[in-house]
């Protein structure tokens, strides 16, 4: 059987829930169910656009390279994942890996992986068994505006203080432009 009303009776139930629902609106709002609500749910939070975090590895293997060592840069976001990654034509296949858990190690501890490693030494056996995590210089956090925004890895220089100042030149490439933008 078909619910059929009037003109009437659909103004009726029309109005009605109009009322029920200016209602509910406005006890959501005074019981703070309101658009605060979805900022508590919600954060933007800053990053580092892929244009930028290109020119972070690119700048970071130039160094390198400019000092004759052959690396992979890998930068990583703020929960360690992947933006750019760059091996120089000959650096080792291995040290790619090598740069990007370096640099999840950085991002993971809020610490540049060389002060890690000089930190927590105790730790050291137990993080390299990690999946993702290798406790080694050679990874800076990228930071603005008081804001990690991720971390940029280095392996393939004969040494972990190489592979840091590598990024670190790398980092003074894109200062200006990653302050401006923050």
């Amino acid at each position: 059987m078909l619910l059929s009303l009037n003109r009437k009776e659909f103004s009726m139930t029309r109005l009605q829930s109009l009322r029920r629902t200016a209602l509910a609106t406005v006890l959501s709002g005074m019981l703070g169910f309101g658009g605060s609500a979805a900022a508590d749910v919600y954060t933007e939070l800053p990053s580092l656009n892929l244009d930028l975090a290109q020119e972070l590895a690119m700048a970071t293997v130039q160094s390198c390279r400019d000092d004759g060592h052959q690396v992979s840069a890998v930068v990583v976001d703020r929960s360690g994942n992947d933006r750019v990654v760059m091996r120089d034509d000959r650096a080792a296949p291995q040290t790619i890996s090598i740069a990007g858990d370096k640099a999840r190690a950085s991002v993971m501890s809020g610490l540049d992986s060389g002060d890690f490693v000089a930190n927590r030494e105790d730790i050291r056996d137990e993080m390299n068994n990690v999946d993702g995590i290798l406790m080694l210089d050679g990874a800076i956090l990228i930071e603005a505006a008081g804001r990690v925004l991720g971390a940029v890895g280095v392996s393939g220089a004969p040494g972990g203080d190489l592979d840091r100042a590598c990024a670190e030149e790398g980092m003074e490439a894109i200062r200006e432009e990653l302050d401006f933008a923050m």
